[in-house]
């Protein structure tokens, strides 16, 4: 195992997406009643199950970039995560004023989120993770 630039910009990019989303997924399962509250507020459906849910993977899949483990798995949760709570939490199609604004800005930088998601899940994880170890004979 030698790895290249390539294989420490995809370290880089796994560990800083997972930085985004770990500290709010461990908050959100510390308090869950707080979090079906907010899924509740925002329409999300089902959400005493949703709220867990969206709690459990956005404090685990993290982890799995962060490991490199199953990380294809870890960005396809998150980009569906991602997706949704977009859709739900920053609907600005809906609002007026600085709310569209502040909205707008936030649901388009989780699109780009989205964006480097999809990097990893086409690219992978890189020699610098388990998923190469495991590869390895």
């Amino acid at each position: 195992m030698n790895p290249t630039g390539t294989d420490w910009c995809a370290l880089l990019g796994r560990l800083l997406l997972a930085a985004l989303f770990l500290p709010a997924g461990v908050e959100k399962l510390l308090d869950l009643q707080g979090t079906i509250g907010a899924v509740t507020q925002a329409g999300v459906p089902l959400p005493s199950i949703a709220g867990p849910l969206g709690a459990a993977v956005e404090a685990l899949a993290p982890l799995l970039l962060i490991l490199g483990l199953f990380t294809r798995l870890g960005a396809v949760a998150l980009i569906a995560f991602t997706l949704v709570a977009s859709y739900y939490f920053h609907d600005y199609w809906t609002m007026t004023g600085a709310a569209r604004m502040s909205n707008q800005i936030n649901f388009w930088k989780n699109m780009a989120v989205v964006g480097g998601l999809f990097c990893v899940l086409a690219f992978g994880a890189g020699l610098i993770s388990l998923d190469a170890r495991r590869r390895r004979p």
